[in-house]
C-alpha cells in the first residue's frame, strides 16, 4: 500500500527557506498581513496569472497552470511554463531584484519536479524573472538543488504535521517583512537574553 503524503504548497518551500518562522505563521497559523511589498507582488501575480497559452518566437507559453506531484506531495501554481524545441521549464515571477538566498530557486526546482512527473520529461532548468530588472536569472536544476528542495519539502511537511513553531530569528531579511509586527524577532531575542542572565 502506497503512503499518502500530506500535500505541501510549492510556495511554502520558498517561505520556509527564507524564514521558517514566517512559514509557520502563514501555513500553520493562517496569518498574513499586507504591506507595500506584498501588495506589489499580488498585483504582479494578478497580471501574470491570467490563464492562457500563446506561441511567441518559437516558444509555447502557458500561464497560471496548476502543478502537482504525487511522488513528492507537492501542489501549486506556476506563473509561467514554457516549451521550446522540446524542452519544458518553469518561470517564476518576482517583484524585486534577485536576492542572495536560494529560496526562489527552491520554488522553481519544486515546480520542475512537478513538471517532470506530469510530462514524463526531464526538466533541467528554470528561470526567475525580476520585475525590477526585467531580466531572467537562470536556475540549474542540478542534483544539489534537487536534494536541497526535497530536504526543505520534508522540513515543511514535518512542521505542518507537528505544528511546532520555529523560533523567530532577527536578521536583515526581517526588514520589509509583512509579519514583522506579529513576530517581533528583536524583542524575542532580548527576552531570551534577559532569561539567560
Amino acid at each position: 500500500m502506497t503512503e499518502v503524503l500530506t500535500e505541501v504548497a510549492i510556495a511554502s518551500l520558498n517561505h520556509f527557506a527564507y524564514c521558517p518562522h514566517r512559514c509557520w505563521r502563514m501555513f500553520c497559523a493562517g496569518e498574513f498581513v499586507e504591506n507595500a511589498y506584498t501588495v506589489e507582488g499580488t498585483m504582479l501575480h494578478d497580471r501574470v496569472h491570467t490563464l492562457g497559452d500563446s506561441f511567441r518566437d518559437g516558444t509555447w507559453q502557458v500561464r497560471s497552470i496548476w502543478l502537482k506531484s504525487e511522488r513528492y506531495g507537492l501542489v501549486g501554481k506556476a506563473d509561467l511554463v514554457e516549451s521550446q524545441e522540446g524542452e519544458i521549464y518553469p518561470v517564476e515571477y518576482k517583484r524585486g531584484r534577485p536576492n542572495p538566498w536560494d529560496n526562489d530557486a527552491l520554488q522553481v526546482c519544486a515546480q520542475g519536479l512537478c513538471l517532470e512527473e506530469m510530462t514524463g520529461n526531464p526538466v533541467t532548468k528554470g528561470y526567475i524573472y525580476s520585475l525590477q530588472s526585467h531580466q531572467r536569472q537562470d536556475v540549474l536544476l542540478d542534483e544539489a538543488l534537487r536534494q536541497e528542495t526535497i530536504e526543505t519539502l520534508e522540513a515543511v511537511r514535518q512542521m505542518l504535521h507537528t505544528g511546532k513553531m520555529p523560533p523567530a530569528a532577527y536578521d536583515k531579511r526581517c526588514r520589509g517583512c509583512s509579519l514583522y509586527d506579529s513576530c517581533l524577532p528583536q524583542a524575542t531575542a532580548k527576552v531570551d537574553r534577559y532569561r539567560e542572565a
